[in-house]
């Protein structure tokens, strides 16, 4: 029987020096996607090294794709082309990865082969419908489990067809999914979202010299064209410096550089909502590396008020939200947040999961059915379940900055899947955080 991780974040300390946190997630993804589809030798610097963007990297191994590294965040990928993959020998197990599931639902729709995804028990119990539903009206056939979930079994079809897409919810991975299955489609595509959400997909389609428009809320392609291979440097990845920008935020005395961290404005929710609450962030040294703009953060400790989170800036921290939800229970006065269903479909359920761990250490937190209402004030020690949710566990470790108590973490092990080395880098620069095997 396996030991379950749990971490002990202990009171106290402030958050200094200068770190770089792992590559953004999002784009490691992708760029073993594309590379593999590309034409020539993909270079990749900064690759994060976890176990979501490792399961992409050994899934596209598995179909035939010869990938080298990843060595100190460098990947070479020789691309096979758009039509080169081959059928893998048996299911790809993509673990805890939902991109991974919804982009490849998308890539490898119309390839013509025979393929089957799975996943972990929590990416099994994660919605697949919001894919497979459009993916179908365009010509696809994907059978699911019962209930709409992991496994999926991919059958080949003669070909898909270009649609017109409205989505009912604001979703990357939802239109990520559909571009991509457009360029395997005949004619055109077009996915038009609610709200702004992630455009990683569509910036590195045009580094890849794929013809992308985009009007508005509407972005659109034309299946049939070509992928040429490129270099790719991936930024740090905003939503793992978050941890820290809030961490810093809350610990007395804190003075943190957060270096090369990538600031699309797709992103970057996070750090306007923090400035609303009254953060100290200053952005410095922004530049542009392979279409994505970086730059340098500095966070320095200040006193955050409670707000109203304005419902614009929700889609672009959807993945922040564990921790700012720390950053509200630390603020004075009261923090609402409405509009942001789609967290109950992450991981866990992390309206409930978070809502729960912070009354289990003495925080006013009130869920709803989409959002939450947090008094802020003191926090206290005690021991909350993550339930393996990695942003959830790297929420509550920085909540022992303010806390008055000893927190325990349970089932943490999936941190791994974002963030390899959380604890010892945490450590590093001020806070008292220890990992053990229970």
């Amino acid at each position: 029987m396996s030991r379950k991780v749990q971490f002990l974040a202990s009171p106290g300390g402030r958050l200094q020096g200068v770190v770089r946190v792992p590559g953004d997630k999002s784009i490691s993804h992708r760029s073993i996607m594309l590379g593999s589809l590309a034409e020539g030798i993909t270079r990749v610097s900064g690759f994060l090294e976890g176990e979501d963007s490792l399961a992409t990297l050994r899934a596209f191994r598995a179909m035939g794709v010869e990938i080298d590294g990843p060595q100190d965040g460098r990947v070479t990928i020789r691309g096979v082309g758009m039509s080169g993959l081959k059928a893998p020998g048996g299911p790809l197990d993509l673990g805890n990865s939902g991109t991974s599931m919804r982009l490849m639902s998308g890539l490898l729709a119309g390839q013509g082969l025979d393929v089957t995804l799975v996943g972990d028990r929590s990416l099994s119990g994660r919605p697949m419908k919001r894919v497979t539903e459009p993916l179908a009206t365009m010509g696809a056939q994907i059978e699911t489990a019962e209930g709409g979930t992991a496994p999926l079994h991919i059958r080949p079809v003669a070909g898909l067809e270009g649609m017109h897409y409205e989505m009912p919810i604001a979703s990357a991975q939802v239109k990520s999914c559909l571009l991509l299955a457009g360029m395997y489609a005949k004619g055109e595509t077009c996915v038009t979202e609610p709200a702004p959400t992630r455009d990683h997909t569509e910036r590195m389609l045009q580094g890849f010299g794929y013809e992308v428009r985009r009007a508005g809320n509407r972005v659109c392609l034309r299946g049939g064209g070509s992928l040429q291979a490129c270099d790719i440097d991936v930024p740090a990845d905003i939503s793992s410096a978050a941890f820290f920008l809030v961490g810093a935020s809350i610990a007395p005395g804190s003075d943190l550089l957060l270096e090369h961290v990538g600031m699309n404005p797709t992103r970057d929710g996070v750090i306007n909502i923090l400035r609303l609450m009254g953060a100290d962030i200053e952005v410095s040294n922004a530049r542009e590396v392979g279409g994505e703009p970086v730059a340098d953060l500095r966070v320095r400790s200040a006193p955050l008020k409670g707000i109203r989170i304005p419902q614009n800036q929700v889609p672009l921290a959807i993945d922040e939200f564990p921790v700012l939800f720390i950053a509200a229970a630390c603020a004075q006065g009261e923090t609402v947040l409405t509009g942001a269903e789609e967290l109950r479909v992450k991981e866990s359920d992390r309206i409930q999961v978070m809502a729960d761990g912070l009354g289990a250490l003495g925080v006013d937190a009130r869920p709803t059915a989409d959002g939450i209402l947090i008094r802020g004030g003191g926090i206290g020690g005690g021991r909350v379940d993550s339930h393996g949710d990695h942003r959830t566990a790297m929420a509550f470790s920085m909540a022992a900055l303010r806390a008055s108590g000893d927190i325990v973490i349970d089932d943490c092990a999936n941190v791994d899947t974002s963030f390899p080395r959380f604890v010892e880098l945490a450590s590093r620069v001020g806070s008292q955080l220890v990992s053990r095997h229970v």
